[in-house]
């Protein structure tokens, strides 16, 4: 019998009150331990809010930020590219090449990326000297805290790129790449022109997961000299011991940028939805 029916009938059904007052009850407590939490944060009165305020735009924390846009746009981009021809290598029948692909994959993704960036900025250490068309180059002079950080972040992301980038083309058909060659594509041209603009719907989402996870990674390359945001913070809390203002001045400005990010990865996503909806909307005839 349905509740329609019941009604017609004189009848009511009434929902049980034990829910309501659950979930009125949870959302009380939690309110009370977050008002809690932030009643000792603010009201302890050992953080100073006006070296917070005064320090925020300084010039140092501001090209701080910069560096991090540099690092992340640069390493993402990098990364795009290098994970596209890994990811190709990784779906193509050459068993070289696959070999090849899946190795740089294992080695990459198996290692941290902090490890990497280290690696990279004492490269001199047993590389003193690279030569190239026969000069000789210090390795010291090349690689720099910047440039160590961007080879080890570029490099790690390629790797989890190349495999949310092979995700996305494997999830169209074959039969797709069958029909393009069938009208004489070359394979390269079939994976350029016909598959990856299908698998880009499917890419975007993980990678731009990928993208917010390196913005933060970034502050990983502090500890080779890098002055991203948390580099530029905690060199100004050696010089002026405000510890934990530096801390809070550089998670706001990571909370910015994340929100930021994540906003354009949500709006790409809803355009790249309606595009698809109006492609495969069929179209009035006569």
């Amino acid at each position: 019998m349905t509740a329609h029916g019941d009604e017609r009938k004189g009848l009511r059904i009434h929902r049980r009150p034990g829910g309501r007052i659950a979930n009125t009850a949870l959302a009380v407590f939690a309110i009370l331990a977050v008002a809690l939490m932030a009643q000792i944060v603010i009201g302890s009165g050992r953080i100073r809010w006006f070296v917070i305020v005064e320090y925020f735009f300084s010039p140092a924390v501001l090209n701080g930020v910069g560096t991090t846009l540099l690092l992340t746009v640069v390493s993402l981009a990098g990364s795009a590219v290098l994970g596209t021809i890994l990811a190709a290598m990784r779906i193509s029948h050459n068993r070289v090449l696959q070999a090849i692909a899946t190795a740089y994959v294992w080695f990459f993704r198996g290692t941290p990326v902090l490890v990497q960036v280290v690696f990279w900025f004492n490269l001199g250490l047993f590389l003193p000297q690279l030569n190239i068309f026969g000069m000789s180059i210090s390795t010291n002079s090349l690689i720099s805290p910047l440039t160590a950080a961007l080879l080890g972040l570029l490099l790690n992301v390629s790797a989890f790129m190349c495999e949310v980038i092979r995700g996305g083309l494997i999830a169209v058909d074959h039969g797709q790449t069958e029909a393009a060659l069938s009208i004489g594509m070359t394979p390269g041209g079939a994976l350029l022109r016909i598959v990856l603009p299908q698998a880009v719907r499917v890419i975007i989402p993980a990678a731009g997961n990928l993208a917010i996870d390196l913005l933060k990674a970034t502050s990983l390359v502090y500890v080779i000299g890098t002055r991203e945001i948390l580099g530029a913070t905690q060199s100004i809390a050696a010089q002026t011991f405000y510890v934990i203002e530096m801390l809070i001045i550089a998670s706001i400005w990571y909370l910015i940028l994340v929100t930021i990010a994540s906003f354009g990865q949500a709006r790409l996503e809803a355009w790249l939805a309606r595009s698809v909806a109006t492609a495969a909307r069929p179209t009035n005839q006569g």
